[in-house]
């Protein structure tokens, strides 16, 4: 019988992440990853988004998978909505990024994009380097038996017959869950988002297109009975896969493959974009369901990654979910070792930040699903969507309805989701309603902070390896922690309530902060930040006819978010 601090069971990146900063910031601590199959291995799951990328830097890998020379992700082009015609979603504008000899630096242009990965390559990257950080690594090594004491698990199996123990264990095994069955956590759908998921990957497919020097966006093609994703992985490589609803797959009862090449080939724009390309003829297929874990924590084990939940890919979440869930999880274990803060609190801020993150991923993708016009075989289904979420499809009561969703759970301090922020969503919503979304902002002139049944909780900062506890006023449901713009806000409205005074108090703190560029893109999120603290009741605004209002909107056609241009 061997003893280690922490066993993780999966190698994947939600578990390398966390046994490669577990090492970085403790190397004393015995660490062993498991992983049942043989590493390089394919693996569904490849478009990444912007916020992946500071994990990388702070495992010590970025370099490492930017000299991969995989595809640079600048965004994706949809074809979803009541508009026929495809629309781009950037993260850069694509005329502002520039030529650059790969290898590049996280630096730049390059912290505003993400990559788009082969994860045969990109795993075994992150793997080997968790080897190189101290990790021991087993792979052909399947956990058989997990024995349990309660909420305590005492011992895992090997179907090599070794038997482990270790101080605490990590589920990082996906879907399957492996220490998540032992222990009998239940799981719950919350959504009628219950797909089926085809594809496969092809040699010598064309890029969509290409923008400056490895730059691609994603393409996300959606048809009357489902949609397509067409991923760039190489210069040789593309993982295409069609996804519906399985209540359709059954209804069709046809072969995978027929289904697949019907898909693919009734959409012109992806037909031909493979009309010179072979595929691999390997079809694979997934039940594709989304799911949330009713805990993610026990007395010494923790899950992570798609062992705790799962959101619907048409965000491209989940492996940001993973990444950002297994380091918070190496601090949570970190600060457990350390005993710098009290137990249940540890334990409680990781269990809240990984289930409020994927439920809020679960509720946005619910929007995206219903307010799809070209579903028109799906008609019922998205309606149904929208019936079982209370969402009412009007724009104020979309936005008001993911508003409330928990805009401080991906980044805290901001109010983003999957690495978009709230000026965004408003024009995303825009798109999908044709109408114009007002914002509250526009509306007042008057806004006072209202906290005064707000209970005061601490939250959980983590940087640099340590944890810290930062005050947070909890009401209605809406956490608002003192940091970041809402620590900003909360500082001025304690000392103006007119708007035109809380808009040049901003704009002076982001002067001394900032260039001028990102001045501005500060600007935006403060106001957007300000706007979600109306919408949940935590800021009363008013109107006094006296003074001046502030003109905020949203174009239809932005900078970022437009009609697609070839």
């Amino acid at each position: 019988m061997s003893h280690y601090d922490v066993v993780i069971v999966g190698g994947g990146p939600a578990g390398t992440t966390a046994g490669t900063l577990l090492k970085k910031y403790n190397p004393n601590l015995s660490v062993l990853i498991l992983e049942k199959e043989k590493f390089p291995r394919d693996h569904v799951g490849e478009s990444q988004l912007p916020q992946i990328s500071d994990v990388l830097q702070e495992m010590g890998c970025w370099d490492k998978v930017e000299a991969a020379n995989f595809p640079i992700k600048i965004g994706a082009t949809y074809r979803w909505g009541t508009d026929p015609n495809p629309w781009d979603f950037n993260f850069i504008k694509p005329e502002l990024f520039k030529d650059e000899q790969r290898p590049a630096k996280l630096e730049g242009q390059r912290r505003q994009t993400a990559f788009q990965v082969d994860r045969a390559k990109y795993d075994e990257i992150l793997l080997r380097h968790a080897e190189e950080m101290g990790c021991v690594v087993k792979e052909e090594t399947a956990v058989v038996k997990v024995e349990t004491d309660g909420d305590r698990i005492t011992a895992l199996h090997l179907r090599s017959a070794e038997q482990i123990t270790a101080s605490y264990y990590i589920d990082a095994s996906g879907h399957i869950g492996v220490l998540r069955r032992a222990l009998g956590v239940e799981t719950h759908s919350p959504t009628r988002l219950q797909n089926i998921a085809i594809w496969d990957y092809w040699t010598n497919a064309e890029w969509a297109e290409t923008i400056g020097v490895g730059g691609t966006r994603v393409q996300v093609m959606s048809l009357s009975h489902g949609w397509i994703w067409f991923i760039p992985l190489g210069p040789t490589r593309t993982s295409i896969g069609f996804i519906c609803p399985a209540e359709h797959y059954k209804s069709l009862k046809k072969r995978p493959e027929e289904i697949y090449a019907e898909a693919l080939y009734s959409e012109p724009r992806i037909s031909k974009l493979i009309a010179n390309a072979t595929s691999t003829g390997n079809i694979e297929t997934t039940k594709d369901w989304s799911f949330l874990s009713d805990k993610t924590v026990g007395e010494n084990w923790f899950l992570v990654g798609e062992a705790a939940g799962f959101a619907d890919p048409i965000l491209a979440a989940g492996m940001t979910l993973a990444h950002t869930g297994a380091r918070e999880l190496a601090y949570t274990i970190l600060a457990l070792e350390q005993q710098k803060h009290e137990e249940n609190w540890l334990k409680s801020q990781y269990d809240h930040n990984q289930r409020s993150r994927v439920k809020q991923h679960i509720r946005f993708a619910d929007y995206w699903y219903a307010a799809n016009g070209q579903f028109t075989d799906l008609q019922e289904h998205s309606m149904e969507i929208a019936r079982d979420s209370g969402l009412n499809l009007s724009p104020e009561k979309a936005f008001q309805w993911l508003a409330q969703g928990g805009f401080t759970n991906d980044i805290l301090g901001q109010a983003v989701i999957a690495g978009v922020e709230l000026g965004s969503i408003k024009q995303v919503i825009q798109r999908f309603s044709q109408q114009e979304v007002p914002w509250l902002l526009s509306a007042y002139n008057v806004f006072q902070l209202d906290l005064v049944e707000a209970d005061v909780e601490f939250v959980a900062v983590y940087n640099a390896g340590e944890i810290n506890r930062i005050k947070c006023y909890v009401k209605n449901g809406q956490r608002l922690p003192v940091t970041g713009f809402y620590g900003l806000l909360i500082d001025i409205l304690g000392r103006t309530e007119y708007i035109e005074q809380i808009y040049r108090q901003l704009v002076l703190a982001f002067r001394e902060r900032f260039s001028v560029q990102h001045a501005q893109v500060a600007l935006h999120q403060a106001l957007g930040c300000l706007e979600v603290m109306v919408s949940s009741g935590i800021v009363k605004a008013a109107l006094n006819p006296d003074l001046s209002k502030l003109n905020v909107s949203i174009p239809m056609e932005g900078e970022l978010i437009h009609t697609h241009r070839d």
